[in-house]
């Protein structure tokens, strides 16, 4: 896959997550609205630190991480001039999760999720940690199948 369609997927993804952030926070989720009874319910929560609200003391290194690793990730797809399908959707939806994620870093000091498992007591989440987890499942699947993914 070309570098500027990896871009483009990733940008979308990250668009999507800033979308449905936006209706989270305008609709206030904060009541618990249940999407699907007995499965997800939505719950607004502002999240300083990051995965499990790790760090969250820590919100300008948070910020300053997210921006890094989103700049690598840019500058790495662009110095390559094709990636296979898996290790380019694996990168695609990081690259998007993470923007998603470091927008809100930057623009709000905290990261907007929303989304909570009702049949276990998970952390709340947004797409973009969709994302992320997505991108981890593409790019251990290239792993696996091809032993790299440089």
């Amino acid at each position: 896959m070309k570098s500027n369609k990896i871009i483009l997927l990733s940008i979308l993804i990250c668009s999507f997550d800033q979308l449905t952030k936006l209706i989270a926070i305008n609709i206030n989720l904060t009541a618990y609205t249940t999407i699907l009874p007995g499965l997800i319910k939505f719950n607004l929560v502002r999240n300083t630190g990051a995965a499990f609200s790790i760090f969250s003391s820590f919100p300008f290194v948070l910020s300053i991480i997210s921006l890094t690793v989103s700049l690598f990730l840019i500058l790495w797809v662009f110095s390559r001039s094709y990636l296979n399908f898996y290790n380019a959707l694996g990168i695609a939806f990081l690259l998007g999760g993470t923007l998603g994620n470091g927008i809100d870093r930057w623009r709000l000091g905290y990261v907007v999720d929303f989304i909570q498992l009702i049949p276990i007591n998970f952390p709340v989440f947004n797409f973009a940690d969709v994302s992320i987890n997505i991108a981890l499942i593409y790019i251990i699947f290239d792993i696996l199948t091809r032993k790299s993914i440089l």
